[in-house]
């Protein structure tokens, strides 16, 4: 897990999350993408619990999640774009999975038009819910994924 408490670690974080979401936000022609404007101490603050994976000593890649009731919401994946096509969104997305082998749904949301990331949960078992406007000309796909219970 990382420690949103560390500043080295944040600062590794926040740089990652500005780096991967600027990929993102070419992809979808969408730059008010809500990691790309928020502040380190929004990130510091937020709600989520973060997992990373480090690859020569440097955060490579982080996921985020939430948990409630209603299963676990991905929030967050990054990847730096310097470490792309390495399978760290892989090894993160399993890491989470496998870590919550309890949770029997799992969300994730992605930009329409962010094809990487939509074959990546399609790959793994998600299933394409829908996609919605959340604003003028900006549409996410929804996917879930369902474990059978134990």
């Amino acid at each position: 897990m990382i420690d949103l408490q560390n500043k080295n670690i944040v600062a590794e974080l926040f740089a990652l999350q500005k780096a991967s979401y600027l990929v993102e936000a070419n992809l979808i022609n969408f730059f008010e993408i809500p990691p790309l404007v928020e502040t380190i101490n929004e990130l510091r603050e937020c709600e989520e619990s973060f997992i990373g994976y480090f690859g020569d000593s440097e955060l490579a890649g982080a996921l985020s999640f939430t948990i409630d009731e209603g299963g676990l919401t991905i929030c967050r994946m990054v990847v730096h774009p310097n470490h792309f096509r390495k399978g760290i969104a892989q090894r993160l997305l399993t890491e989470v999975e496998e870590s919550h082998r309890g949770v029997t749904v799992f969300r994730v949301t992605t930009g329409k038009e962010n094809l990487p990331a939509k074959n990546l949960y399609l790959k793994n078992g998600y299933e394409l819910m829908g996609d919605m406007e959340v604003a003028p000309g900006l549409f996410i796909s929804n996917f879930e994924k369902r474990k059978l219970e134990k």
